[in-house]
């Protein structure tokens, strides 16, 4: 039976983490999908096989593999991974920016990259691999990672002032919001802001902004039957129709009306090959 859990760490790791997510007997009918971008930074570790792979877009038959553990870097355009991967599989999504302290270097280096987690972490990386796979329960696993990630944080965890308020109301109205607007209230000028944005978050503002407005057609038309394209592109922000389906093709690699018809469970995952 397929098991899936999750669990919200204690403070301070609160202030850079979503939450942390584990399965376990995963086995859905698929073999890839397609992972959307977010604006996050995502820690994986597989708890099945010391193995991870990621596909290339164009070609499925083409794959880079990585060692059990690996962190997946704020992306701008969907990734494919396999989903044999999953089975049992221990993870942590990071708020955006909120891994910066964890890391030895500036978010925007990950950008649209997958790296093993131990050319980050080195040994410690295949040591706590190991302490969750012993470990027997969900929440014994979970403790283990709260308590590796507070002795790994590398960095200071104060953000640039400018980036805070950024982030606040880019995730809350990215469609209203412009980078003028942001350095008018902050007093920085745009290139300082730019450079901050991108070394704590992994992506330009222009991107993760459009990234939160994509993120929030995706949240608006979960669960809905019938969807007018032309009403959905205008009330989140886009120019118009071709403007949206031109932006969605971009972060999904699908058409709105082809995403659509998958009925995905999750939002951020499409089945491929189905």
């Amino acid at each position: 039976m397929a098991l899936f859990r999750t669990y919200r760490p204690q403070p301070p790791l609160s202030d850079f983490i979503n939450i942390f997510w584990l399965y376990q007997g995963y086995q859905p009918p698929h073999e890839l999908e397609r992972v959307l971008p977010d604006g996050s930074i995502e820690l994986i570790i597989n708890l099945e096989k010391d193995l991870i792979k990621v596909y290339d877009q164009q070609n499925y038959e083409r794959f880079q593999s990585f060692r059990g553990s690996l962190i997946s870097g704020p992306h701008s355009v969907f990734a494919v991974v396999d989903t044999a991967s999953q089975a049992s599989t221990i993870g942590v999504h990071f708020k955006p920016g909120g891994a910066l302290p964890f890391l030895k270097l500036p978010a925007n280096e990950l950008c649209n990259e997958h790296v093993s987690l131990d050319t980050l972490w080195g040994t410690k990386a295949a040591d706590l691999r190991e302490q969750l796979l012993e470990a027997e329960s969900p929440i014994a696993k979970f403790k283990i990672l709260e308590q590796s990630l507070l002795k790994s944080i590398t960095s200071p965890s104060s953000h640039h002032p400018a980036v805070v308020f950024a982030l606040k109301h880019f995730q809350a109205c990215p469609h209203q919001w412009k980078m003028a607007d942001v350095t008018e209230q902050i007093g920085i000028s745009s290139r300082r802001f730019i450079q901050a944005f991108k070394e704590e978050v992994g992506l330009t503002p222009k991107q993760f902004c459009r990234i939160q407005r994509f993120q929030n057609v995706l949240r608006v038309i979960k669960g809905r039957e019938q969807v007018d394209w032309t009403d959905m592109a205008l009330s989140c922000g886009y120019y118009d129709q071709a403007h949206f389906i031109r932006d969605f093709r971009s972060f999904s690699g699908l058409s709105p009306t082809a995403y659509h018809s998958q009925l995905v469970k999750h939002h951020n995952h499409v089945p491929l090959g189905q």
